[in-house]
């Protein structure tokens, strides 16, 4: 159930680093509320990270939390903000992802 949990807290991460980009091309009150979205994600995520880390490794929970987290942030870029999607930074992420799942597996 925490891996479930850390999970859940990386997608919040992806969440809060999106609202930054949102708010980094707004003004006014749109850009606050984003902010304000940026907030509440933090604020979520950080306290799924407390919970899932009182079971799980915390080397393991970390890397895991900020491995999602960047994984993510890096597709909401390529999908969203419209960033390059060269090979180099492909092949990273993938190892990347590669990385996050093999701590999953050898942790207890």
């Amino acid at each position: 159930m925490n891996w479930i949990i850390l999970i859940i807290a990386g997608l919040f991460e992806v969440a809060f680093a999106y609202c930054l980009g949102k708010a980094k091309d707004t003004t006014g009150n749109e850009m606050y509320l984003w902010y304000a979205g940026f907030l509440i994600a933090l604020a979520i995520s950080m306290g799924l990270l407390v919970k899932a880390t009182q079971t799980l490794p915390i080397g393991t929970a970390y890397a895991v939390w900020t491995g999602i987290g960047a994984v993510g942030t890096v597709l909401v870029g390529i999908l969203v903000f419209k960033e390059p999607a060269t090979f180099l930074r492909l092949l990273f992420l993938a190892t990347l992802i590669g990385s996050i799942i093999g701590l999953k597996t050898v942790s207890n």
